[in-house]
């Protein structure tokens, strides 16, 4: 069996989070990806408390695929440090997972 995440990650526009979502998943390094947003973020930036209107990615994908899929985050995304956090997927019934893992195959088909 593999080893599933949930990766999290946000962006500043609802047109980035598609853009990325589908580079993510066009790219099978996940399974799905949810938007959600807009929400209110308020974070310290730069040694000053700022609040921001962002757009939240939810992947999901295999422990396979995390490093090309921090690599994909990383070259397009606008921010300088964009939040890329994972969280293990514990557990979930085998039809979800077995579809995870199924559809982030380097060799799967479309």
């Amino acid at each position: 069996m593999a080893d599933f995440l949930q990766v999290v990650t946000t962006v500043d526009s609802e047109e980035a989070a598609e853009q990325l979502a589908h580079g993510i998943t066009g790219a099978r390094l996940a399974a799905c990806v949810q938007i959600v947003g807009p929400i209110k973020s308020i974070c310290w930036r730069q040694g000053e408390l700022e609040e921001a209107r962002e757009w939240q990615l939810i992947i999901k994908t295999t422990t396979a695929r995390i490093a090309e899929l921090e690599d994909h985050i990383k070259e397009n995304h606008s921010y300088d440090t964009p939040e890329i956090t994972g969280t293990v997927i514990s557990g979930g019934s085998d039809e979800y997972l077995d579809w995870i893992t199924a559809e982030t195959r380097i060799d799967a088909s479309s």
